[in-house]
């Protein structure tokens, strides 16, 4: 297959132009990956040297997924391209080699948002500082948009009649660029400006690599900060061959410095730059192309562009109305299986995106119940969370004590002074001695080595746990769980945190609750060891690749360059969707209507819109009206779905139980015997769904006595009983 087979005549047009700066417009579907790997593929084939080509990409998978592509054009195992991949990756390279000449060695570190914050928090400590305005992750996310803007602490002290607060914030500022150099290290943004500084200030690097790169090709080129579009400047000529590949339109990174004045600045920076359009969507169908449209054109910023698609029109957008988070949940899942049936679509077909993190925790619950696999992307799963694994770490070791991994989990959790010095004492004493960790705790004060203040801590641990082993089976999971809590005092020791990411784990913690309250209320008799059975199911779902089968759940931002053929775009209310300023201080109308183009347009043949009533937030319950979005759209490319409906056919978790019994056959009473025991769920045909609260006798004679549904309680035989039970 020759090189220019599958381009249109567009495509090939910016394939082949390489005589000077061009700046190629490309919306939603309209192949700009093609053109980019199509454009090295070209290059390399005229004969040029990879090292002359300088090709940035907004992800390192983006990245890796264009080399191979560019490989089989040329009809090579793998290609050269050293210079291609991420802006910080590329930057990197180069400051592994002229850092020196900024006061670093070529092994400096780089640290990552985690780092710079526990950095951001030693030094409020130091500085002894208490404010919620300046919590750790406030300060550290301020830090980084004002470097990405290029705004230092230098341009904040020539601001007259400056708060007691920006006072600080100035110090806290000043303190962390100096520390960050002091260690030998470079924050995610340095590596931009620190390349930056390096070409401005020493000649010869910058001439040595003006002379090196001759191609330039930007992809995302809306998402340059101005930081990386000086580095441009710097690099290439006036009329040199530069590609600059982007839309403004899908412009979303703003709190990351991104700035829309780039292209414009393009144009004007550079000699007779040549635009090109790429108008032809292939990815959207008719009516989706028709809505993304109607949304982006509401911009005053947007710029009108003649695009078209020559795709069938297809269904129009769905519009669901949700009573809460839950119902919204049960509402996806029904219609995700509804298209499975009717369209034969695979669970890797379907995206579920949402604008913030905290928005997957119903779904993962539903989704789980209701046997849909799923992946989260950009996320930790809801029950991976630390504080929510903490907690049920501590269910683990409550039911199995010998479990050694739950139990050095939770050892200091909350802090009790029990140190890493310690816990390595009690391990080397259980080795010696052959207990468990647990069993050590009982017998700490033989431990030695350790001070008799950590010893009571030890002892004291210990007596909390031995506690709520004795309650187990005396109360409820639920009654045990929010007793638990409230003695762990995690309210107060998360609301004493003052930041944002504590808030954060008061909404996990309650939402927890919340959970497993209407667990128990649903299920008053279900024990531990049953409700961690489901929460292990959730958790197993950890391991599924980016290849498997199952349904794709991800915020709008992680979605950028994705597609789907069904899309369901979630929480479409006022305050979520768009976003409110007082939940994010760079938020506005405009980039969030931009957002909600880039996720309708991630659809190919089917999206789905949804909103709530009430949503669960911050610890209560919010009511919000429906997304402005949602009214901006023409109400002859809605349908609105009925939710009534989807709520008559769903089952309880009680019909799912029994349609899961009634699906197996039954196993003959010999092969029962091993089965049963004392807290089996089991199902008679007669009596219905029952647990088993004894066993008694042996052989033909052996009997169980079970509590069947309305509190029914029958002594069976179990030789004639034909019960089948639940392993």
């Amino acid at each position: 297959m020759a090189l220019f087979d599958l381009l249109t005549p567009q495509q090939k047009t910016i394939v082949e132009h390489n005589s000077g700066p061009h700046l190629v417009i490309a919306g939603p579907g309209t192949g700009k990956t093609r053109v980019v790997t199509h454009k090295l593929a070209h290059l390399l084939k005229q004969g040029v040297d990879p090292e002359t080509i300088f090709c940035t990409t907004f992800s390192n998978k983006a990245a890796n997924d264009i080399k191979v592509k560019v490989a089989e054009l040329v009809g090579k195992q793998e290609v050269e391209l050293p210079w291609l991949g991420t802006f910080h990756s590329v930057m990197t390279k180069i400051l592994r080699s002229e850092a020196k000449f900024l006061g670093y060695s070529t092994s400096f570190s780089i640290y990552d948002t985690e780092d710079s914050e526990s950095l951001v928090t030693n030094i409020i400590n130091d500085f002894n500082i208490n404010s919620e305005a300046l919590s750790p992750r406030e300060v550290t996310r301020r830090i980084s948009y004002l470097k990405n803007i290029m705004v230092f602490p230098e341009d904040l002290l020539k601001k007259e009649d400056r708060t007691s607060i920006e006072e600080k914030f100035i110090k806290l500022y000043q303190e962390y660029q100096r520390k960050i150099f002091n260690s030998d290290a470079m924050d995610l943004e340095d590596l931009i400006l620190k390349s930056l500084e390096v070409l401005k200030t020493q000649k010869k690097v910058h001439n040595k690599y003006k002379k090196k790169f001759i191609y330039f090709i930007f992809d995302e080129f809306q998402e340059f900060s101005k930081a990386q579009y000086e580095i441009i400047k710097l690099l290439s000529s006036k009329a040199g061959k530069i590609c600059a590949v982007g839309d403004d339109s899908q412009s979303i990174y703003s709190w990351r410095g991104a700035s829309l004045d780039n292209i414009a600045a393009f144009k004007e920076d550079f000699s007779r730059v040549k635009q090109f359009p790429l108008e032809e969507d292939f990815r959207t169908s008719g009516n989706i192309f028709k809505a993304g449209n109607e949304i982006i054109s509401k911009n005053s910023s947007f710029v009108p562009k003649k695009s078209f698609t020559k795709n069938e029109p297809r269904e129009l957008l769905s519009l669901i109305k949700c009573s809460d988070e839950k119902d919204e949940a049960y509402q996806l899942a029904k219609f995700i299986k509804d298209e499975i049936a009717e369209n034969k679509y695979s669970y890797c077909d379907f995206a579920v995106l949402y604008r913030t993190n905290n928005q997957c925790r119903a779904f993962e619950d539903v989704f789980a119940e209701e046997g849909l696999p799923y992946k989260i992307y950009g996320n930790v799963e809801y029950y991976r969370r630390r504080e929510i694994k903490d907690l049920i770490a501590y269910l683990k070791v409550i039911i199995n004590p010998r479990d050694e991994e739950s139990l050095l989990r939770i050892m200091n959790f909350p802090q009790r002074g029990i140190g890493m010095t310690t816990i390595k004492r009690m391990v080397a004493f259980l080795k010696k001695h052959d207990v468990t960790l647990f069993e050590t705790m009982g017998r700490v004060f033989e431990v030695i080595d350790i001070k008799e203040r950590i010893q009571k801590n030890v002892k004291n641990f210990k007596i909390l746990l031995d506690k709520y082993i004795a309650l187990r089976d005396k109360l409820s999971v639920g009654e045990l769980t929010h007793t638990l809590v409230a003695e762990l005092e995690l309210q107060r020791l998360f609301n004493e945190e003052t930041t944002h990411e504590s808030l954060e784990k008061i909404d996990n913690l309650n939402a927890f609750l919340v959970s497993i309250s209407e667990f128990s209320n649903k299920y008053p008799e279900a024990t531990i060891e049953e409700y961690l059975r489901i929460v292990n199911l959730m958790t197993d779902l950890d391991s599924i690749n980016e290849t498997d089968n199952a349904i794709k759940l991800m915020t709008i931002h992680s979605a950028k360059g994705m597609e789907f053929p069904v899309v369901f775009v979630s929480g479409l209310e006022e305050q979520l969707f768009p976003l409110s300023t007082k939940f994010s201080s760079e938020a506005t109308v405009e980039e969030e209507r931009r957002l909600f183009y880039v996720a309708v347009t991630r659809g190919k043949y089917k999206v789905y819109l949804s909103h709530a009533r009430a949503r669960y937030r911050f610890g209560e319950v919010a009511y919000e009206n429906r997304s402005m979005f949602i009214n901006e759209l023409p109400p002859a490319l809605l349908k609105e779905e009925n939710a009534s409906q989807n709520r008559k056919g769903r089952k309880t978790k009680k019909e799912k139980i029994i349609q899961k019994f009634q699906s197996i056959g039954y196993v003959d009473w010999e092969h029962q015997k091993s089965l049963i025991k004392q807290g089996s769920r089991v199902f008679h045909e007669q009596f219905g769904l029952g647990k088993v609260i004894a066993v008694i006798g042996a052989g033909d004679n052996q009997k169980v006595t079970v509590v069947f549904d309305g509190n029914n309680m029958k002594q069976l035989m179990l030789k004639f009983a034909k019960l089948k039970v639940q392993n």
